[in-house]
């Protein structure tokens, strides 16, 4: 919620927990439609942060196994939207959301003065 409204506050207007590509079964959290660009906000735990990420002490092998699963999901979801033309953002929720705001609103101006597709 905090990148969301961070986002807001700078004027963009995004849709919210869509599919970018309505045939593959991933959803984004902001997704800016006429742009193609989709912004994942990836919870530490859950999507292994490098920084904050720590091991679960019990069923640790379940949730290795997990946790490895969800970022080959991540990184097989940026190249099928990258493969249709889509723009993928990601941050962490350990991030300011004032400079993940800010990285949305970089990547949103530069993919409006891209050509269109």
């Amino acid at each position: 919620m905090r990148i969301r409204r961070a986002v807001h506050a700078l004027g963009l207007r995004y849709r919210v927990g869509i599919r970018p590509v309505p045939t593959l079964r991933r959803t984004a959290d902001l997704v800016f439609t006429r742009v193609r660009v989709a912004v994942f906000v990836d919870g530490c735990y859950w999507h292994g942060c490098p920084a904050h990420h720590r091991p679960s002490r019990l069923n640790a092998d379940f949730w290795e196994a997990k946790i490895a699963k969800n970022r080959e999901r991540d990184a097989e979801t940026d190249a099928r939207l990258r493969e249709a033309n889509w723009t993928v953002v990601r941050i962490w929720e350990h991030e300011d959301p004032i400079l993940g705001a800010e990285r949305v609103r970089a990547t949103v101006a530069a993919a409006r003065t891209r050509p269109s597709r």
